[in-house]
């Protein structure tokens, strides 16, 4: 790097802090005050004003919203609640936080992972249905599929949701990296039977350490997964079906209120940014990210793609400009999994060229308009 250029972190959870800390620090020393400290007031008072922003799903019904300890469990709390485990297959991809598939083993299902579209890398929709028409011999039948929206922007929903209602089989959002975003004026998170979000520092939405949060339109499956993630407790002490401990604990959920009403703006600020991006591209060697038709981004990540990406990662790098991978590894090739994880028929082959070359720029509200010069600045430059 250039001796006297400021580096721009590709993520600094601790910039959004800062911004927010004198709300911060007053929600954390009135829940501190409170004396209750696990599954009190404030988390029940972050359940409501989340399900309130989900608003409704595809039926109409008013959105519910559970807080746990994490967004791996939302995902095993859902396949439990469904009764998905033992003896059931889960469809999903390998360009994922691992977390979506060590959520499947961890419920006792069977993942089965499919390719991406490589223009949004998301899950293929013809691949799906292939698998959902002509299972792979051998695995236990398909009884859920999760659908990740990937980098804040949807995954191509609707051939999806009307494949699984065609096959009998759940749909289910995982929507870690996409809070707020919209496909055709829906919002994620509304559509499947229910959906999965992490609340991790770096997330749209985020905590200041882990957290997670799940929600459906079936208050009858809400209430079974709230008992589920408390040892399967409808009376204290007293469990009623085996369970677990995966709680939201009352100080995220205290910093999550102050949070939630920003969280539009923060999107918004996200799209100002990728727009920025997208002009300092134009032209060049780089495209920016492919949009696909009737989304709402809310750029979680912002990410390149380039058969060269080492050199422009280490151009980038010498303007002051940080960058990250993610994935660097598909999760079937990953060494917890090569070998043994189920393929579709494409064998994930756009995942894998994916994972060689997609790196990911700055990007986060807390980004200051002369941070984002220096990016754009360094972007243009890579035309040169």
């Amino acid at each position: 790097m250039n001796a006297g250029i400021p580096m721009v972190p590709q993520a600094d959870p601790g910039a959004a802090y800062r911004a927010q800390k004198e709300a911060i620090d007053a929600a954390v020393a009135r829940a501190l005050g409170s004396g209750w400290y696990i599954l009190g007031k404030e988390g029940e008072a972050f359940e409501r004003e989340y399900g309130a922003w989900l608003g409704r799903n595809a039926g109409g019904a008013p959105m519910t919203a559970v807080g746990c300890a994490n967004g791996t469990d939302a995902l095993v709390l859902i396949l439990r609640g469904l009764g998905i485990g033992e003896g059931s297959t889960v469809v999903t991809v390998s360009h994922t936080a691992v977390a979506t598939v060590a959520a499947i083993e961890m419920a006792g299902a069977t993942p089965l992972l499919v390719d991406i579209d490589p223009e949004h890398y998301t899950m293929d929709p013809d691949e799906l249905v292939a698998v959902l028409e002509d299972p792979p011999p051998g695995l236990p039948p398909i009884r859920a599929v999760i659908a990740v929206h990937l980098y804040g922007q949807a995954c191509d929903l609707d051939p999806m949701l009307a494949a699984c209602e065609r096959n009998g089989v759940v749909l289910i959002e995982d929507v870690a990296q996409a809070h707020g975003g919209r496909l055709d004026g829906r919002m994620l998170g509304t559509m499947g039977r229910a959906a999965a979000f992490s609340l991790y520092p770096t997330k749209n939405l985020a905590a200041l350490g882990d957290g997670g949060v799940l929600a459906t339109g079936d208050e009858a499956l809400a209430k079974r997964i709230a008992a589920i993630r408390q040892y399967g407790w409808h009376e204290r002490y007293i469990s009623a079906e085996v369970g677990v401990n995966s709680r939201l604990d009352e100080l995220q959920a205290a910093i999550l209120r102050v949070r939630l009403p920003l969280l539009d703006a923060g999107n918004a600020r996200r799209r100002v940014i990728a727009d920025a991006y997208d002009a300092a591209l134009a032209g060049g060697p780089i495209a920016p990210p492919a949009r696909r038709a009737g989304v709402e981004h809310v750029f979680h990540q912002y990410v390149l793609r380039s058969a060269d990406r080492t050199a422009v990662q280490a151009r980038l790098k010498s303007q002051g400009v940080g960058t990250g991978i993610h994935y660097p590894m598909p999760v079937h090739l990953q060494p917890a999994y090569k070998g043994r994880a189920a393929l579709g028929p494409a064998a994930c082959a756009e995942t894998a060229r994916a994972a060689l070359e997609v790196f990911s720029l700055p990007m986060y509200p807390e980004l200051t308009d002369a941070q984002v010069e220096q990016v754009c600045g360094a972007l243009k430059g890579l035309a040169g």
